[in-house]
């Protein structure tokens, strides 16, 4: 594996990624999990972040948290690297689902003091009513980053950043008790996607796909982080779409000949349960060399029958990590 450039912020990385590979896929968001594909070269989300940078320069948030509330897709690649441009610290959170509460995000919002939040358009019509409802919430400047002038991006300046500065506040799901954030830096992070690169020899042609939340740290920086880390490819779809039709992740592999894709220990159950004979006769998995488990326990009884599952399949058990 040849030696990666050592950078000094995520900043650093993404300017230095568009400019040698600008035409180069780096995301693509598939919006049904299967066929309808929305892509972003590194050209073009270096230009995206430069735009919702310049936007948080504008409202004087260098320096300031910077709540991120989007489902799964291209518009949160775009904003979380967006605040890192303009000096902020992202605070990824989720949108509820319709007529659910905003707990969790006035939570981590009463923790974390946020002025602005940065959310998609049909977002803010969906929880436009909630928000104004909600106490720690209803002062917040809400902007939906689909809808900024693109122009913005010639006002962006290069904010002053290293290893010390702060790019993240990462809060655990609150599924057991209040959430809590952890305080995350660009050298943190950077230093994490290099360790995950040694260990699973990831280069710039390895593929990655991903349905993992994007605002929980596997899914962010195992899946999302690593693969622009490395300048790579990474395919996306949501959660949702995974938990709906199982087989769509395996598809998602096998058309796009990825490299490494993995998620917690039900979701290789879950496949072996939910696919069926013709379904598997599709698949081509020889690609997936790095299939992680991870995140709750790892039943070898899950392993083992995806293994024999998948096999005619060309999945090979070796790949498991």
């Amino acid at each position: 594996m040849a030696k990666s450039k050592a950078y000094g912020s995520w900043v650093e990385l993404l300017r230095s990624k568009a400019e040698e590979q600008p035409c180069a896929s780096a995301y693509t968001f598939l919006t049904d999990g299967e066929k309808n594909e929305v892509h972003l070269t590194y050209e073009e989300l270096d230009r995206k972040a430069r735009v919702i940078g310049a936007t948080l320069q504008g409202l004087g948030e260098a320096g300031r948290p910077v709540l991120l509330m989007y489902p799964s897709g291209l518009e949160y690649v775009a904003a979380f690297f967006g605040c890192l441009y303009a000096g902020a610290i992202a605070v990824p959170s989720y949108p509820p689902r319709p007529n659910r509460s905003l707990r969790r995000v006035q939570t981590i919002a009463h923790d974390a003091h946020p002025r602005v939040a940065l959310t998609s358009q049909s977002t803010l019509t969906m929880v436009s009513g909630h928000v104004e409802r909600t106490p720690g919430l209803d002062n917040i400047r809400w902007v939906s980053t689909d809808t900024i002038e693109t122009n913005q991006a010639e006002h962006w300046v290069a904010p002053v950043c290293d290893h010390d500065t702060l790019a993240l506040l990462q809060y655990t799901s609150g599924s057991t008790g209040t959430p809590k954030g952890v305080m995350v830096s660009h050298g943190n992070l950077l230093h994490n996607s290099k360790m995950i690169q040694v260990a699973l020899a990831h280069t710039q042609e390895s593929t990655h796909v991903g349905w993992l939340p994007l605002f929980h740290d596997m899914g962010l920086i195992g899946i999302m982080l690593q693969s622009a880390y490395v300048g790579a490819h990474c395919i996306l779809m949501s959660p949702e779409n995974f938990l709906l039709k199982p087989f769509r992740w395996l598809s998602a592999i096998s058309t796009y000949k990825a490299h490494t894709s993995g998620a917690p220990d039900f979701a290789f159950e879950l496949c072996s349960r939910k696919t069926t004979a013709e379904q598997r006769e599709t698949l081509d998995l020889s690609s997936w060399t790095t299939a992680f488990n991870g995140s709750e326990r790892v039943r070898n009884d899950t392993l083992e029958s995806f293994a024999q599952t998948f096999a005619h399949c060309g999945f090979h058990r070796t790949s498991f990590y």
